[in-house]
């Protein structure tokens, strides 16, 4: 079963900036308050297609990651490994068109993926989306020449559509070789098994509710991405693109940006 959850979001800026400010989000808590949990980004890849003239970009991100206490109580420690901060890599993936207005972005939790893999992808556009066309994928376009296009005036808005999906395996056939756990149980100390623990409670019952928990959450994550994000498209409007570069280059700890 895969759970999902899609909201449509619009920022009162231009899609350059748009772009501009998800590349920047997470690259520091002076910029971007609401990044502190993000530890560290490195850029896997990056090229400009020469025949689309489309940026691909390839980032890991590494997180200070809580799994959701309700989770952390669901299940056996040997699981989650217990409650408490951990650390946890985002692979995430980017296409951007700039010449067509749109960019996609994919980000995917590497780790815990036996107890929740979240998947989310994002669709940035300067059209609303019940008016965007389905964009050929770019496997579909990769031969088509680079040809120069009129310039067109620049909408004041970019237009965001996110969808979340949840799915958890837990109790399939990759967790039936699970190690030992060691638990005490009424008079009964001992190990026991993690397979036993899923057919006690039924896999696809404990799959549901993972994803429900998840799910749940997406909300309050939202609201505090584009809070994030907001912050860094008020600063670069503010202070100018370049400004805002220049001061990125500062060493780290100074605080350069205006509140």
């Amino acid at each position: 079963m895969v759970l999902t959850h899609t909201t449509n979001h619009t920022y009162s800026h231009p899609f350059p900036t748009v772009t501009l400010a998800f590349f920047l989000r997470y690259y520091s808590p002076q910029l971007n308050p609401f990044s502190s949990h993000v530890l560290s980004t490195d850029t896997v890849s990056s090229h400009v297609d020469p025949n689309t003239g489309r940026l691909h970009t390839t980032r890991i991100h590494m997180k200070k990651t809580r799994l959701p206490s309700a989770v952390v109580k669901l299940l056996p420690s040997s699981v989650t490994g217990g409650g408490g901060d951990k650390s946890s890599y985002v692979l995430e993936t980017s296409v951007v068109d700039i010449r067509e207005g749109w960019m996609k972005t994919e980000s995917r939790n590497l780790n815990y993926t036996g107890v929740l893999s979240v998947v989310e992808q994002q669709h940035y556009s300067t059209t609303p989306p019940d008016h965007v066309a389905s964009t050929p994928h770019s496997d579909e376009t990769a031969a088509r020449p680079l040809v120069s296009t009129p310039h067109r005036p620049l909408s004041p808005n970019t237009f965001v559509t996110t969808t979340f999906s949840y799915r958890s395996t837990l109790g399939g056939k990759k967790q039936e070789k699970a190690v030992l756990e060691s638990t005490d149980v009424g008079d009964e100390p001992g190990p026991r098994r993690f397979g036993e623990w899923i057919s006690g409670w039924g896999a696809k019952r404990i799959q549901s509710s993972i994803e429900s928990i998840a799910s749940n959450k997406t909300d309050d994550q939202m609201i505090k991405s584009r809070d994030g994000m907001r912050i860094v498209l008020e600063r670069l409007r503010n202070n100018g693109v370049v400004a805002v570069l220049r001061e990125l280059r500062r060493r780290e700890g100074k605080n350069v940006f205006d509140q």
